[in-house]
């Protein structure tokens, strides 16, 4: 009741937002107004992400969703950056529809299920949305995925656990990455015959892999020139200082920064220039291959194959209070990542990570130096067992697909 009487105060500002327009004008419209008439009469799934990340670890389960499934699939995305994701991945399959998260507005969810004839909702990574759960949980079966609780959200949680007890009556399964995530799902509200373990889907990311011509190519684009390749992938603001602290005392190296959000690459050209390196922006690379110390790449989506190529793996959020972003990608091309003490969101992977000496967590640069050291001297041996980590790992999606066709 308390979430409804929130939302309806909030409506007449939603309303005069969208009227006025502007940015947080246009982002309510994009939501709120859709035309859901493309919508078929035939069986669904809804799948629900909140952003890239969320629709990155996703892809193999919509995919086995749609080999081992008839249901046409409905991928409702939260963030532009998501849904632009969604339709590089999915926009030419003729059984996926791609629409905003219409923001938990009632009236689109009604609009929404009056269409379609649903049969499973899921919801990736504990996104929960009291009204889409309830509405759902009343026509069809509602599972998370990937489930996860950090730190931060389970302080939230707590104090709202009441109302969650009575929303959680409308999901039919938790699955959870990890014992951990299990036992606090339980902790704020859920029943505990309806929560498992099943691990992280992140492992089940398909990622590209690349040839020795497509590394040439960009070893060149780069002007390596028989350099050591360090690169900071995710990067965040109040990180740069120890990276180029670090940077300032290795030899023969190239830094590769990538950060987390282009749109601040002003401020790291400042931070730079205040530190006395040349650089360049990827953007101005194509033409202009002059040997530089740092490159900025203002660019999304090449973060992996830069990867690919590297032999110093830093991951960023993890040096500031984010949490950290993906562990994974560096260890997927046989990268040994580097990453600071900040790991709330990357918990279970990192602890694991960690325990098989597959990473280094480092809190300043001269930690940071004598990873750089370690790594050069064991990454030969480190190969064989990050690709028992990721056999190890790599069947959550599977696991998945086998409950659902038990699921009553």
């Amino acid at each position: 009741m308390f979430y409804q009487i929130i939302r309806l105060i909030l409506y007449p500002f939603i309303s005069i937002l969208m009227m006025i327009g502007g940015k947080r004008g246009d982002f309510l419209k994009r939501r709120l107004k859709q035309d859901f008439s493309s919508l078929k009469s035939e069986e669904y799934i809804w799948v629900h992400c909140s952003s890239v990340g969320e629709i990155n670890l996703s892809e193999t389960l919509i995919k086995k969703l749609l080999k081992s499934r008839e249901e046409r699939i409905l991928l409702t995305m939260f963030t532009d950056t998501g849904i632009g994701v969604a339709r590089d991945k999915f926009g030419k399959d003729e059984r996926v529809d791609i629409f905003y998260f219409p923001l938990d507005d009632k009236k689109s969810i009604l609009t929404i299920l009056e269409r379609i004839k649903l049969n499973l909702l899921i919801l990736v990574e504990t996104e929960i949305w009291p009204n889409l759960i309830t509405e759902v949980g009343k026509r069809a079966k509602v599972i998370i995925v990937n489930g996860r609780i950090s730190d931060r959200s389970l302080k939230r949680y707590k104090k709202l656990s009441g109302y969650l007890r009575k929303v959680f009556l409308s999901i039919d399964k938790f699955y959870m990455q990890s014992d951990e995530d299990s036992r606090r799902i339980v902790e704020i509200g859920a029943q505990p015959e309806r929560v498992e373990t099943l691990g992280n889907l992140k492992f089940d990311i398909s990622f590209q892999k690349y040839d020795d011509d497509e590394k040439r190519e960009l070893r060149e684009l780069f002007n390596v020139d028989g350099r050591k390749v360090f690169t900071a992938g995710s990067s965040r603001s109040g990180e740069y200082e120890i990276l180029l602290e670090t940077f300032k005392q290795l030899k023969d190296t190239i830094l590769i920064l990538v950060p987390r959000h282009i749109e601040r690459t002003p401020q790291i050209e400042e931070i730079i220039k205040h530190y006395g390196f040349t650089y360049k922006k990827y953007s101005e690379l194509e033409d202009r291959r002059e040997r530089t110390d740092i490159i900025i790449v203002d660019k999304i989506g090449v973060l992996r194959k830069i990867y690919s190529i590297t032999d110093i793996a830093f991951v960023g959020g993890t040096l500031v209070n984010i949490g950290g972003h993906s562990l994974l990608e560096p260890l997927f091309y046989g990268k040994t990542p580097i990453f600071g003490p900040y790991l709330q969101n990357v918990k279970e992977i990192s602890k694991e990570i960690l325990h098989l000496g597959l990473g280094y967590k480092v809190t300043n640069v001269d930690e940071f130096l004598k990873s750089i050291t370690e790594i050069e001297k064991k990454q030969e041996g480190s190969v064989e067992k990050i690709r028992e980590l990721f056999e190890k790992n790599s069947k959550t999606a599977d696991k998945i697909i086998e409950r659902l066709k038990n699921l009553k």
